[in-house]
């Protein structure tokens, strides 16, 4: 009996379109480098800290260009095929099944690699035709050569506060990208976003993003990551609810950060030195 193969392609994910746009406030040039990196059909590297913003600027600007993300998350046990695609069985037929990177050449839009330098190196090169002037996509398990359209984009993201000498992207990989430096927001910024975020009132949003600032320069003294943008909308958004600022912030930015008892306490110190008890 001959088994008949048949192709599936993954669902997109659309963001582009209908709907309001994720709100994103420009720190630099970065919306202006992101739409010439498209128009011109290049690849663009994100590069900066967790919580930073990386992945709401990208959405942001998917629904400007009105175009659909495909969004992975790199993980070091990703496969090419993870990527690409693969044969699955299904209901006696052998089915293939494209990935999401193969899904985002078929349809076009932002194919979108999160945290990419998590990826094997060995996983990740199957995107070097694609980031370079061939933007073409080789799928072996079907002889497919797949040319990318022309509102495809390839966008990948890492924060080079990770990398160390086994977690680093390839120098062929880094080069054939666009690079955009993304950071956390100036002060006044990201109180504005905090506030638009979370719904909190100016003075405690001030004291949290002040709040915030301080607890990043504790990182010197143990702490591997400092709160992000991210992170201060969850304690403004627990705040905005009712809960005291003591709680909000230690459940949004100590615990999640650091499961060390003095550095905890170190925080809370800070934590009671900008809000009064009552929050």
């Amino acid at each position: 009996m001959t088994e008949t193969v048949t192709r599936m392609e993954t669902g997109r994910s659309k963001v582009g379109g209908d709907g309001p746009s994720p709100f994103y406030l420009p720190v630099g040039n970065e919306i202006e480098l992101f739409d010439a990196a498209y128009r011109n059909r290049m690849g663009v590297m994100l590069k900066g800290p967790t919580g930073c913003g990386k992945t709401r600027f990208v959405r942001h600007m998917a629904h400007r260009l009105g175009l659909p993300v495909q969004t992975v998350s790199c993980h070091d046990d990703m496969t090419s095929s993870d990527l690409v695609g693969r044969y699955l069985i299904k209901g006696g037929e052998t089915v293939w099944v494209d990935g999401p990177v193969t899904a985002a050449v078929r349809m076009g839009g932002i194919c979108y690699l999160d945290e990419v330098v998590e990826a094997r190196k060995d996983t990740t090169v199957i995107i070097h035709p694609l980031a370079d002037d061939r933007r073409i996509l080789t799928i072996e398990k079907t002889g497919e050569e797949l040319e990318a359209p022309a509102n495809f984009m390839l966008v990948i993201s890492y924060n080079p506060g990770y990398q160390h000498i086994l977690k680093d992207l390839k120098p062929s990989t880094r080069q054939r990208f666009l690079a955009i430096d993304m950071n956390y927001p100036p002060e006044a910024l990201e109180v504005e976003i905090v506030m638009r975020e979370s719904g909190l009132d100016g003075s405690r949003a001030e004291r949290l993003v002040s709040l915030g600032q301080k607890m990043r320069a504790v990182e010197d003294f143990g702490l591997d990551t400092p709160p992000g943008t991210r992170l201060l909308v969850h304690a403004a958004t627990m705040m905005n609810h009712g809960l005291p600022a003591k709680a909000a912030c230690e459940a949004s930015l100590v615990r999640p950060l650091t499961d060390d008892e003095e550095l905890q306490k170190a925080m809370g110190d800070l934590i009671d030195a900008y809000f009064s008890s009552s929050g």
